[in-house]
């Protein structure tokens, strides 16, 4: 081969090295979704975030901003085009889908479908144990869900024959998946989406893949992870989050391999956010947005969160 032929490979592969690093972001920005405070946190503010997500986030090298409910839709469009992900938080709404954290999430995930559908766009959608039951009524159109006993316990999964295949699992090392099948995962919910009710279901079924189930403490039988074929959209119905963050529960377990589980959820999430190049029109106008803006307020003695955010949309 001549030293022009050379030259040309050379350049070649370097700008295919160029082109492909210049499509990850290194600089992720995520959304946690906010929701409308009730009893004790109605002194703090309109709104508010657990801290342990912003935290789980950060500490996988990801950015944070407040999704401020009771928003108009060209608010959530422009977080839509400015983030590169959003995670719907646990916590609790009533009449869920009407709630404007149901309304909010809803847009969020038809935006994310339709982005990625009209221009191979990528945008992260997590939802965790709320999250994953606000994901399963959007998909399917109603409310599926199953009264279940999960207040709260550390549960363990039971994984799917084909969990490899996952974009979640598929890169999980043996030790994750080991502790994830020991009772080390913390549920605090009363409502869950069952293998059964997901099965009748044809809009489940064709949008969802079932990675992982649980038992509640009565033996019955719910989904604790899945995620979209198509779409980079996911659900948990535990917390990763408490393990490293949260210690108002003794059950909540916090042990050195536990921890490894979030450190693992919290990479894969950034993992998926860096997919995205959405960004805001300018650093400060990013600055103004993020969470740094807002001081956490220690709320341990009064609910099941060690910290919060709250604001006054």
């Amino acid at each position: 081969m001549d030293c022009k032929r050379c030259l040309l490979f050379t350049l070649v592969g370097l700008s295919s090295v160029i082109t492909l690093a210049s499509a990850v972001n290194n600089r992720p920005i995520i959304g946690v979704l906010s929701q409308t405070t009730s009893g004790d946190f109605e002194q703090f503010g309109e709104a508010w975030v657990a801290a342990s997500y912003v935290k789980m986030l950060e500490s996988a090298g990801a950015r944070v901003v407040p999704i401020l409910v009771h928003q108009p839709d060209e608010y959530y469009k422009k977080m839509f085009n400015s983030l590169n992900g959003v995670v719907f938080p646990g916590g609790g709404q009533p009449d869920m889908m009407n709630s404007a954290y149901g309304k909010a999430g809803k847009l969020f995930y038809e935006m994310s479908i339709k982005s990625f559908d009209e221009n191979e766009d990528y945008f992260l959608v997590w939802g965790e144990c709320m999250g994953i039951e606000l994901l399963s009524m959007i998909t399917a159109k109603k409310d599926l869900l199953t009264e279940t006993d999960g207040d709260p316990v550390s549960i363990a999964l039971s994984f799917e024959k084909d969990f490899r295949k996952s974009k979640m699992y598929s890169a999980a090392p043996e030790s994750i998946i080991n502790t994830l099948k020991t009772k080390v995962n913390l549920n605090h919910h009363h409502l869950s989406l069952t293998p059964t009710n997901f099965s009748k279901n044809a809009a489940l079924t064709e949008f969802y893949r079932v990675l992982t189930t649980s038992s509640d403490i009565s033996g019955i039988e719910f989904i604790s992870s899945l995620e979209a074929y198509k779409y980079p959209i996911y659900g948990l119905a535990f917390h990763p989050e408490k393990n490293c963050f949260e210690w108002t529960y003794d059950c909540i377990d916090h042990s050195a391999d536990v921890v490894k589980v979030t450190h693992y959820f919290a990479n894969f999430i950034v993992s998926e956010a860096r997919k995205s190049n959405h960004a805001f029109s300018s650093e400060a106008e990013a600055n103004s947005s993020l969470i740094y803006q807002y001081a956490p307020v220690y709320t341990g003695n009064i609910s099941i969160f060690e910290q919060a955010y709250f604001f006054n949309p």
